[in-house]
């Protein structure tokens, strides 16, 4: 998997579906998602190459409860005994003590949808294992530990319980699937389960003041971001 650096502390690991980061901290490594299941091997080697060992991996950020972002959550707890924090009203979901709302499909969305079924399929992505959530974020907390502010965004819309971390130090958003990348432009993330608080999320992370933004699915914008974010019409995405 190609691992590339986004700023001075931040690196990308994509993957086919649903990218990762990895963020440098002062005593290791904090990483944002963790892809599908079957993932945790290719995100030890990418650790690795940055220069950590497993034990270096101090928290996982899950941005929500979905399969390519909560899917090897389990599988790398076991291995580094980094913590789990996400947003509070997914961890229900993400523990496995409440099950996952569906999002309700546009026609595009649901043609976009069978066909990842599908490679999934085709890959033999196994079921999410469910994990412990050590720490639940709400709006306007804090992550401590990364060497600068770090602040929590509750995103509704795409998952109950969506969250963005913004460093307004560095200039760094992680939107979490509230907001993908496309031929250049900042789009509404597909497969909601609330279209229109998705979109009036997606404006309220316009409006931030952010130059690199660090999307799960898409390029990552390395400059200007919130002139990409603020030209965005995520009202005419999926439709």
């Amino acid at each position: 998997m190609e691992l590339s650096q986004v700023t001075p502390a931040v690196w990308q690991l994509a993957f086919p579906v649903g990218h990762v980061h990895f963020v440098r901290l002062p005593d290791g490594y904090g990483l944002i998602d963790t892809a599908v299941p079957g993932s945790a091997p290719a995100i030890l080697d990418a650790l690795t190459r940055l220069g950590g060992r497993p034990e270096d991996l101090r928290q996982i950020v899950l941005t929500h409860s979905h399969i390519d972002h909560m899917g090897s959550a389990a599988d790398l707890v076991e291995a580094t005994g980094a913590r789990v924090l996400a947003g509070a009203m997914d961890a229900p979901f993400i523990r496995g003590t409440a099950p996952e709302p569906q999002p309700e499909y546009t026609a595009p969305e649901h043609a976009l949808h069978e066909q990842i079924m599908v490679g999934f399929a085709e890959a033999d992505v196994l079921p999410p294992r469910h994990v412990p959530v050590d720490v639940e974020l709400h709006d306007g907390d804090t992550v401590d530990g990364w060497g600068e502010p770090v602040h929590v965004l509750h995103v509704p819309g795409h998952t109950p319980g969506s969250i963005a971390l913004h460093l307004p130090s560095s200039g760094v958003l992680f939107p979490g699937d509230n907001i993908a990348t496309a031929e250049g432009r900042a789009i509404l993330g597909p497969f909601n389960v609330d279209r229109e608080q998705a979109i009036a999320s997606f404006r309220r992370l316009a409006s931030l003041d952010v130059e690199a933004l660090c999307v799960p699915h898409g390029e990552p914008v390395l400059k200007g971001a919130s002139e990409v974010l603020r030209a965005a019409t995520p009202e005419n995405d999926w439709v």
